[in-house]
């Protein structure tokens, strides 16, 4: 087996799609499909379920994915290790990352990195294409993503290891014509009939808002899900329902009103995940020196 190779399979497992692993590997489809077609040739079996719609891991590739991960992760150690001897850090950086990352500001991190590495390549995977939070963290663990923002209340699942970095307060924003408008603070209890827009299960702030209500012993009704914290704003502005946001993301507007709640943990959490079963790429080492630098 080549390299080259692995590299390919790999790419076709994780897309499920040769035209996806050719834009992926800059390559054209023809040669992704003869490079897999040799290494089966190589491995006298079939790796990839190939259908007029979709294609699949055979059970043999299924077996062979995680070795050939492994593979490639040992070759690109060797590499940071000769990098590091020259003083350069070079290769790919996988990032997932939320819609909004509170008082993170990711372009500017990697605008920095970019000036400070620019033989790095970045790839950007967002939680919306991902699934959410556990769908970052499931990539994580598959060697999918190097790293990743996520905001998942409680300890880290197995495979995964990972550090709080900002706490955000969520606020409930409302119409400036609703009825809890002119209060300076409400509880949830006061919430129960109130019709909510929210982001679907799996991401972190529903998560913290679910946890609260629960714990409260109150239902709710989640009218609309969103997956940018700025439609969320743009439906309550129209009163279509309210929805409990991060501090500061409804803006200085006229037609909205953010209350502070009391007697229930609605905090925001914001951590920086990494595989634990893998060593860390010497740009992901560097990328999280970066990201202490900003937080500090």
């Amino acid at each position: 087996m080549e390299l080259r190779q692995l590299e390919c399979f790999v790419a076709v497992a994780e897309e499920l799609s040769f035209t996806g692993a050719a834009a992926r590997l800059h390559v054209v489809q023809s040669a992704v499909s003869a490079t897999i077609a040799a290494l089966e040739g190589e491995l006298h079996t079939r790796l990839l379920e190939r259908t007029s719609r979709r294609v699949d891991l055979s059970d043999a590739g299924r077996a062979l994915l995680p070795k050939a991960r492994a593979a490639l992760d040992a070759v690109r150690d060797a590499r940071d290790a000769v990098d590091d001897v020259n003083g350069g850090v070079r290769g790919t950086l996988r990032v997932g990352t939320l819609s909004s990352l509170g008082s993170i500001d990711l372009p500017a991190l990697l605008g920095r990195f970019h000036r400070e590495h620019p033989a790095v390549s970045v790839r950007l995977a967002t939680a919306a294409s991902c699934g959410a939070s556990p769908g970052l963290v499931k990539a994580l663990t598959e060697g999918r993503l190097d790293l990743a923002f996520v905001s998942v209340p409680g300890s880290p699942p197995p495979g995964v290891r990972w550090r709080n970095l900002t706490t955000t307060p969520l606020y409930l924003v409302v119409p400036a014509g609703h009825r809890l408008a002119e209060r300076s603070r409400v509880t949830l209890g006061e919430l129960a009939d109130e019709a909510f827009i929210d982001f679907p299960r799996g991401y972190g702030n529903r998560a913290v808002t679910d946890r609260a209500f629960a714990t409260a012993g109150l239902r709710r009704n989640v009218a609309i899900e969103i997956t940018a914290i700025g439609a969320g704003a743009d439906f309550v502005r129209h009163g279509l329902g309210v929805a409990l946001l991060p501090r500061g993301s409804a803006g200085p507007d006229g037609n909205l009103v953010a209350l502070p709640i009391t007697g229930a943990d609605l905090n925001w959490p914001i951590s920086l995940a990494t595989p634990g079963n893998r060593s860390a790429s010497a740009a992901a080492r560097a990328f999280e020196r970066l990201v202490d630098q900003h937080l500090r």
